[in-house]
């Protein structure tokens, strides 16, 4: 896949002790997408234009204003890329939630949920389903290595999911949110199931991040980086297997540790 194409040029001084020279550097284009549901417009979101049927998929998905791909009777991505039309049968409590509670999420970005964590009545994921700790350090390495725009820029973040037969499914996305939501709508559209699978994200784990976990029936999300007091409690609660600081051999598992087969 092409992915020179979600980046632009730019004329940088770049300074070395007291030397500046003039030369081109490559940043990351971000645009507004907006989403379309049955015809009224939903919400605009600062993203990378790419995967957007998967973005809109995943997004409506944590959202929980459709509850799965069946929903879905049409979906279509404007000539331009920054428009999304979807048709679907919606839970309008839902969409109604995210219009009244748009909470800005701590996610870059700027992203938006309605996803109250107070009232959110998800049953506890009780899925006996567990790996290794070295599945967890050769994965996330793996998770690192493989990030063609982080490499070429610097500038995106990444989600990926390790499916329980060994393979996986990647996003890179200018904010986390928009990144677990377009790698969640790619299993969907791929009819992979995530319900015994691990979710390896950039970024530290706040609340809402986990949260979407939660929704997605993920048992178990990973980072190099810390949870949030609030992203703790959250997986406690729902049952997921939270784990921070995994780097080499070494992790910190803060909820759930049961998962994982030493």
């Amino acid at each position: 896949m092409d992915n020179t194409k979600y980046l632009k040029t730019v004329l940088i001084d770049k300074l070395i002790e007291n030397e500046v020279t003039q030369v081109e550097d490559v940043t990351i284009d971000e645009s507004r997408l907006t989403l379309y549901l049955n015809g009224e417009k939903t919400i605009s979101m600062m993203c990378i234009p790419k995967d957007q049927d998967a973005h809109a998929i995943g997004f409506l998905m944590s959202e929980n204003v459709i509850s799965s791909l069946a929903d879905i009777h049409q979906i279509e991505i404007k000539e331009d890329g920054l428009r999304v039309d979807v048709t679907a049968t919606i839970n309008e409590n839902s969409l109604a939630n995210l219009y009244k509670e748009k909470t800005l999420v701590s996610g870059c970005g700027g992203g938006v949920t309605g996803n109250d964590e107070t009232s959110l009545k998800i049953p506890f994921n009780q899925t006996s389903f567990k790996v290794t700790p070295y599945t967890i350090s050769s994965e996330i390495k793996i998770f690192y290595r493989e990030s063609e725009l982080y490499e070429l820029t610097g500038c995106v973040h990444k989600a990926m999911i390790y499916l329980l037969d060994g393979s996986t499914i990647s996003a890179e996305d200018i904010g986390r949110h928009n990144a677990i939501d377009k790698v969640v709508g790619k299993c969907k559209l791929q009819k992979l199931d995530t319900t015994k699978s691990i979710l390896f994200v950039s970024g530290r784990l706040s609340s809402e991040m986990v949260t979407k976990a939660v929704m997605h029936r993920v048992p178990i999300i990973v980072s190099r980086t810390a949870p949030t007091y609030l992203g703790v409690q959250t997986a406690h609660k729902h049952g997921i297997t939270l784990i921070g600081f995994a780097r080499g051999k070494k992790m910190n598992v803060y909820t759930h540790a049961g998962r994982i087969d030493v």
